[in-house]
């Protein structure tokens, strides 16, 4: 090719060229640019951005790229500028041949799956000048030959077209020869050899001429070629084709070496005139390269593989000579047929290899295209995928398809699709080509986590250690990455007041439960929580799980007895039995509880231990104490049993009761009998009775006095005053002496309390006086009085008013010493007695009153401040004597139930002297002479 001229003077032509480009694109309905052949690289072909109506910087933003089917890339994209330039030098010889226009057919590709055609017409320039195949050419003419025979002459090529093509040819001056240029049907021009004047070998054997071919172009340019002239004997016949052009049609995969046709010459002349060759006229060096011809045979066979896609038709001229010179030419035509030989190709331009699962229907995933180099049915390729994919096929323009999504993606059903593109064209056989595309499809956040169950149940002893797992769960999210992180949450709610997370908490990460608190059974049975599973997914999905703990009751609770209550101060409660009872007479019964439930609660009674063994008997599941025979005379006036109490819990657990049984009709039977277990009276404690019934009623009567004169000292004081205030001086306060005394309504306190508060022992010898601890406010007690702490005294740091001060209202009486139902004498407290629970016998409550008054009246007339006198001596040794206390009196306070105590009848005194329980007949005629007295 030659060396590109200087483009000065095709600069308006370009210009020219490239408008009317423009224009025809615009009108034709896509972009059509024209360029000049062998221009620079980087040179403008045209405005990409304007013609589609963009922003030069809106094609970088779209990503708009050059998507070519060719080989080599002749043009580049300028995202800079929005300009179409040359990627490199163009030759159109190359490119097109001696075609007689020169397109060349592109895409531009913007956001991924928009395709605009391109069309660009390569213009031709002079840049290649006349070639000759020979550079020197034989001529041989005979010497007789007449004037104006023509002799063909080898041709001239110019690769260039139109102008620039090969327009003359000349030949040089000379006297012989002349030259004629003879036009073919496609416009090419073939030189002759005009033989003017006849020849004479002997005036000349050779002549040596000069053809010069020249183009239109501009500047032109020309190719010269020597031309021999032999001047030969006559030879008067001419070799003669069989055929004036042979044609023939030959399959592509002709193995190479194949004889395509042969040519046929025939000479009548003989000898070396008649001696035929053959040889090509009219022929490419490309040709040269595929075919050849055997010159003696004629015979037309290939040297390199047929291509139908590179060449479908070759035309060449072959010549026969003789010996002598004579040429004759025909015409050689091979088509070649096309042969499905090209597998169909599958070119992705443009693939998306990770689709988000939420992709609505339609969208486009991958743009490719599709090529077979065959034509006809061999070159028509259908293109399929597989039919279990959630995509399908549409047509683009030209050979392009798309690949669009048919049916909604679920990543957790697939999340990989490798899809096989096959192409296979319509030959036959037909071929195929198979291309494979790999898409992942993105995770969205479209499944909340599940729980395997609905609800699950937890059972879990109690007592468990604090911070122990006591369960575990799990949620599956079939998604991926964050939206499948779960993370588990207890929901807020209370139990006894009190929060859930306060007992149970959960770890977020592993959802495995622990006990915050040691579960109790019997604060609570079972336990009911939600929990909650949620994934870390924008926006985030949860659920829900009900999950039920039940606690298991423990064997770790003893059984609680709730009758007979156990008293405070140790001692025992007790409980009557009639004396004739018989067998089977039901005493009292035990009743207990216990907190745990189950074979845990489930309780029997034994009977431990007893004073006598074989005379009662306890119920093993009722608890009831029954007698297990007849009562007889002979037996224990107190009988002392130990029940136990045991659950069936493993290991058991047991408690113990203490029960304290009196043989006895009644109370005042109790009494009698514990009293005629006592020493025999003598006329010394009989004598002692009576003088202290005297020393109450003694010191009665001087109280009543003093409570007089203190009246009286009060009623002068008071009208003292009432004259004073009327003489206008009012007294701004009362004598000292006067805060020592109380009024009318102390005195009355003071007398109305002890008249319920004392009482006497009845139908004992030796009176005993009990002082219970009193209930009033104000008592009759001067200040140095006041200021003594003894544990006997009545009064407990209790003071007179200040004179004019009003008295504090009496308070009620006190009622913890009466009765409850339980507690009044009788088999359990199933007596029916007087329902305020005061003592039975109103006798023995007056001779206890007379008692207490006897004991104040002594020791006020000793003039004692207080109504005790020492520790012991009930008040006595005052008037009898340091000498005299209590322990010479028999102690029968045990023997007596004390109003509002837990004290028991007891047989300590009997004990103490070591005297057996007198007959039941006898007591009874004792109490009675008491009773007289």
């Amino acid at each position: 090719m030659a060396a590109p001229q200087k483009g000065g003077d095709y600069r308006g032509f370009i210009l020219l060229s490239i408008l009317l480009g423009t224009r025809r694109g615009a009108w034709a309905g896509h972009i059509l640019y024209s360029v000049p052949e062998e221009t620079d690289k980087g040179s403008f072909v045209g405005n990409i951005a304007k013609d589609l109506g963009l922003e030069p910087r809106e094609l970088a933003e779209r990503g708009a790229r050059i998507v070519s089917t060719g080989r080599t890339q002749l043009f580049a994209l300028n995202l800079r500028s929005g300009s179409l330039v040359t990627a490199d030098r163009i030759d159109r010889e190359e490119l097109c041949a001696q075609s007689a226009r020169c397109l060349v057919n592109f895409n531009i590709l913007m956001d991924k799956m928009n395709l605009y055609p391109i069309e660009v017409e390569i213009i031709d320039i002079n840049d290649n000048a006349p070639r000759f195949l020979m550079k020197e050419m034989t001529v041989k003419i005979t010497e007789n030959t007449a004037p104006g025979v023509r002799y063909p002459l080898n041709e001239a090529r110019d690769p260039d077209v139109g102008t620039n093509s090969i327009q003359s040819y000349q030949l040089n001056s000379n006297q012989h020869f002349s030259l004629v240029v003879q036009t073919g049907d496609d416009g090419a021009k073939y030189p002759e050899l005009v033989l003017e004047r006849v020849l004479d070998r002997e005036e000349e054997a050779v002549h040596h001429l000069l053809l010069t071919a020249s183009d239109g172009g501009n500047p032109p340019r020309s190719e010269t070629a020597r031309i021999q002239v032999t001047v030969v004997d006559v030879n008067d016949h001419a070799p003669v084709f069989s055929l004036p052009q042979y044609q023939v049609s030959v399959p592509e995969n002709m193995p190479v070496g194949t004889i395509l046709l042969t040519v046929h010459a025939v000479d009548l002349d003989e000898g070396l005139n008649g001696e035929v060759t053959y040889s090509f006229r009219k022929i490419t060096q490309k040709i040269l390269q595929i075919f050849q011809l055997n010159p003696h045979t004629g015979e037309l066979s290939t040297l390199e593989g047929l291509d139908y896609e590179v060449s479908n038709y070759y035309e060449m001229e072959v010549q026969a000579q003789d010996g002598p010179g004579s040429m004759t030419r025909a015409k050689v035509m091979i088509t070649i047929l096309d042969v499905n030989d090209n597998t169909p190709e599958v070119t992705v331009t443009s693939v998306s290899n990770l689709i988000p699962e939420d992709t609505p229907l339609g969208t486009v995933v991958a743009l490719f295209y599709l090529q077979d180099r065959d034509s006809g049915e061999n070159g028509e390729v259908t293109c399929t995928i597989s039919e279990n994919l959630p995509f399908k096929l549409e047509r683009s323009i030209d050979n392009y398809y798309r690949l669009v999504t048919a049916k909604n993606l679920d990543r957790e059903k697939l999340s990989v699709y490798n899809i096989t593109l096959k192409a296979t064209d319509g030959g036959t056989p037909p071929r195929s080509s198979e291309t494979h595309i790999s898409m992942n499809v993105a995770d969205t956040n479209d499944n909340p986590p599940a729980f395997p169950q609905s609800s699950y149940s937890v059972y879990i002893p109690e007592n468990n250690p604090r911070g122990a797992s006591i369960f575990s769960v799990t949620a599956h999210d079939p998604d991926s990455q964050e939206n499948a992180h779960v993370t588990y949450s207890l929901s807020e709610d209370t139990l006894q007041g009190a929060s859930l997370s306060s007992y149970v908490s959960i770890n977020s990460d592993t959802g495995i439960l622990y006990a915050l608190h040691s579960f109790d059974y019997e604060l609570f049975r079972d336990l009911q929580l939600r929990v909650t599973a949620q994934d870390r997914g924008d926006p985030p999905l949860s659920s829900n799980v009900t999950l039920s703990i039940f606690v298991l009751d423990q064997n770790d609770n003893a059984p609680e007895i709730l009758y007979p209550t156990l008293p405070i101060d140790g001692s025992t409660g007790v409980e009557l039995a009639p004396r004739f009872a018989e067998s089977g007479y039901l005493v009292t019964k035990v009743v207990a509880v216990d907190r745990d439930s189950g074979q845990n609660a489930w309780l029997s009674y034994h009977l431990l231990k007893a004073s006598e063994p074989g005379l009662f008997e306890v119920g093993l599941h009722t608890g009831e104490v029954r007698t297990a025979r007849a009562l007889l005379d002979r037996d224990a006036l107190k009988q002392s049993l130990v029940v136990a109490v045991q659950d069936h819990g493993q290991p058991p657990l047991s408690a113990t009761v203490t029960l304290t049984v009196a043989i006895a009709d009644s109370i005042p039977d109790v009494l009698a009998d514990l009293g005629s277990l006592e020493a025999p009276r003598d006329s010394q404690a009989s004598d002692l009775t009576l003088y202290l019934v005297v020393a109450v009623a003694a010191v009665s009567c001087v109280f009543l006095a003093f409570v007089i004169v203190l009246l009286a000292l009060r009623l002068r004081r008071w009208h003292a005053s009432r004259l004073l205030q009327a003489a206008g001086g009012g007294l701004l306060g009362a004598p000292a002496s006067a805060s020592q005394f109380v009024g009318v309504d102390g005195v009355r306190a003071f007398l109305q309390t002890y008249s319920h508060e004392v009482s006497l022992t009845a139908g004992s010898r030796e009176s005993h006086v009990i002082f219970p601890q009193p209930n009033y406010a104000d008592t009759l007690l001067s200040q140095e009085s006041c200021e003594k702490k003894d544990r006997l005294s009545l009064l407990d740091d209790s003071k007179f008013p200040i004179e004019d001060t009003p008295l504090a209202p009496q308070a009620p009486p006190n009622t913890d010493w009466r009765f409850s139902q339980a507690q009044r004498p009788g088999t359990s407290g199933s007596q029916n007695g007087d329902e305020t629970g005061t003592w039975p016998n109103n006798q023995f409550d007056t001779e206890m009153l007379q008692a207490m008054i006897l004991a104040s009246a002594s020791e006020a007339a000793d003039g004692s401040s207080t109504l005790g006198g020492g520790a012991g001596t009930m008040g006595l040794s005052a008037r009898y004597g340091p000498q005299f206390t209590l322990q010479h009196v028999p102690d029968y306070r045990q023997n007596v139930y004390i109003p509002g105590s837990n004290a028991t009848l007891t047989n300590a005194a009997g004990k103490r002297d070591g005297k057996a329980p007198a007959g039941g007949n006898g007591s009874k005629k004792k109490s009675g002479k008491k009773e007289k007295k």
